[in-house]
């Protein structure tokens, strides 16, 4: 008895030593970590969160800024003027910042989950037919996303009725049958794109079939006076619409039917749909422009080389145009999910948190846009015409002789687009899929200087055409034409990488910036419109990375011959 009552006491003894143990442990580690909390000071919490948030507005920051004070910088000292209303515009410019960090990070977190969970499961549990119609509809909703697209709302009032008609009727009295447009033929294209790749159909055979009808249109329109300004706006929207939103949450979905056809290996499998994306909105509003009716002759003419207000933003309006744009897409690919896919949302706090830095950063950069980019782009291009003509809001113009100013001023643009190619993050991550698809034979930096040349010279001849009143037809349809040859010539995987870099590198800083650059520079010369130097700058790249493909193949076919004589001898 007395060696088991031993026994149990020694147990009880043990038991209380563990639950005193376990009590002081339990103190211990809550008076540890409200230690640990008391100690997150606000340094402490600028340590956590100040890398996180100084990475992404550090890239936006190299993206915009660059440019803008490449403006200001030409301004002041080349056309020896001073940019209006500073605080505003350096404003502006900053919520463009923000506002793309917000956009970028809550796309990255909100939407681009659902679009990688549909691209990669539902080629596997559905059929193809619901395949397209998601892609169709995901096109569409992902064009009305886009940031850039605002940049059209601000230009109507920049087009003379009297010299254009259609373009001013297309963009005054018709803007949301040209977004329209323009979304279905999106919706179209990615439609088109996905199928290509569920068929395995080479992207050459679709190039020929969507290019030449549409540079027959281009050549019809031009034959006319009435529509022949139509073209412009028409090829400058391909650009627009291939931006920050679509272009990912398309590539993804067709990387995601590439490896359900078991093409995982090549890695721009998905390429070849931005390409369509760009080509047949031209299409659509080429044939909206025929379908639409004759204007009516202008009663009041617009004068020409006037200040245009680009201040009549609302932030409510804003901030309803980006609940719009956004929640409609969200809730697509949130219906595809769950009725179709029969995925469950993973991460649905992170999601909501995803889609509320998308709005808040469309709100900002739309304002943005507004008060900061678009402002200086048009004040700038009013601004250059005084360079090499007289100008009343410039003392002193034109400041050289007229060759002289010419040439400063094309020398200006093709800075502004090789600057704003190089500053482009998308082309740089497209870069090294490149440059580890080929092997290392074409390098990132080789890639993004020949893209950035290619752009450069395309907006060069953009404002040539501007500044002569040149006809864009007369410009476009030869460049592509060389395009389209030289697309015959080279292997699928560099006509992928050419026309799909087009796309690229028309983000949501470079339209704006460039789109009211051209349409500034074209009221103060007074020419018919100042589209087309857009387009000219997407054809630009086409051209130089094709000929740039055709030259590494002519050097390794040079190189793989003298190492066969030398092995013959």
């Amino acid at each position: 008895m007395t060696r088991l009552t031993l026994r149990y006491a020694q147990y009880l003894s043990s038991v209380r030593l563990r639950q005193r143990a376990l009590s002081y442990n339990t103190v211990v580690a809550g008076e540890a970590h409200k230690r640990v909390r008391a100690r997150l000071r606000p340094k402490d919490l600028y340590r956590l969160i100040g890398p996180y948030v100084g990475v992404r507005f550090t890239d936006q920051f190299r993206a915009v800024v660059p440019l803008a004070l490449f403006l200001v910088v030409f301004a002041l000292l080349i056309l020896r003027a001073t940019v209006r209303d500073e605080a505003t515009v350096a404003a502006g410019v900053l919520a463009v910042i923000v506002g793309l960090m917000l956009f970028l990070e809550g796309i990255h977190h909100g939407l681009m989950p659902y679009s990688e969970t549909i691209g990669y499961d539902m080629p596997s549990r559905t059929s193809l037919a619901k395949i397209l119609g998601v892609a169709f509809v995901l096109g569409l909703a992902a064009t009305f996303a886009e940031p850039a697209l605002a940049a059209l709302k601000t230009v109507g009032s920049l087009t003379h009725r009297s010299r254009a008609p259609y373009l001013h009727a297309l963009l005054n009295d018709h803007p949301l049958a040209l977004v329209l447009a323009v979304a279905l033929s999106v919706g179209l294209a990615v439609l088109v794109g996905i199928l290509r790749l569920a068929m395995n159909w080479r992207l050459k055979t679709l190039i020929v079939l969507s290019l030449v009808p549409c540079l027959a249109l281009t050549g019809y329109l031009a034959m006319s006076p009435d529509y022949a300004p139509l073209l412009g706006l028409a090829w400058d929207c391909g650009a627009i619409t291939t931006g920050p939103v679509t272009v990912p949450m398309v590539v993804a979905m067709g990387v995601g039917v590439a490896a359900a056809t078991g093409e995982e290996d090549n890695p721009l499998s998905g390429f070849g749909i931005v390409t369509l994306a760009s080509l047949f909105p031209a299409i659509a509003i080429m044939l909206l422009g025929l379908l639409i009716p004759a204007p009516q002759p202008a009663v009041i003419a617009i004068p020409s080389g006037g200040a245009v207000d680009w201040y009549a933003a609302s932030p409510w309006s804003d901030l309803i145009a980006a609940l719009r744009a956004i929640l409609p897409l969200t809730c697509l690919l949130w219906l595809t999910q769950r009725i179709w896919i029969k995925e469950p949302m993973s991460n649905p706090k992170l999601i909501a948190y995803g889609i509320g830095l998308s709005v808040l950063g469309m709100l900002l950069f739309n304002l943005g846009l507004a008060y900061g980019l678009t402002p200086l782009g048009n004040h700038t291009g009013t601004l250059l015409p005084a360079a090499f003509a007289p100008d009343a809001a410039v003392a002193g113009s034109p400041i050289y002789t007229f060759w002289v100013g010419v040439a400063f001023v094309v020398g200006f643009a093709l800075l502004l687009g090789f600057g704003a190619t190089i500053a482009e993050p998308a082309l740089s991550a497209m870069g090294v899929t490149v440059e580890n698809l080929t092997d290392g034979a074409f390098r990132k930096d080789f890639l993004v200087r020949i893209v950035a040349v290619g752009v450069g010279l395309g907006t060069a001849a953009g404002v040539i055409k501007v500044i002569f009143d040149l006809p864009f037809a007369a410009l476009l349809i030869p460049a592509y034409l060389a395009a389209l040859a030289m697309t015959l010539l080279s292997s699928e995987e560099y006509v992928n990488l050419a026309w799909d870099s087009a796309g690229v590198t028309t983000g949501p800083v470079t339209v704006p910036l460039i789109l009211a650059m051209g349409l500034g520079l074209g009221q103060a010369v007074q020419a018919a419109d100042g589209f087309g130097v857009l387009a000219l700058a997407s054809a630009g790249p086409i051209i130089s990375v094709l000929a740039a493909g055709l030259w590494i193949r002519w050097r390794l076919a040079i190189s793989r011959g003298a190492k066969t004589e030398t092995t013959a001898v």
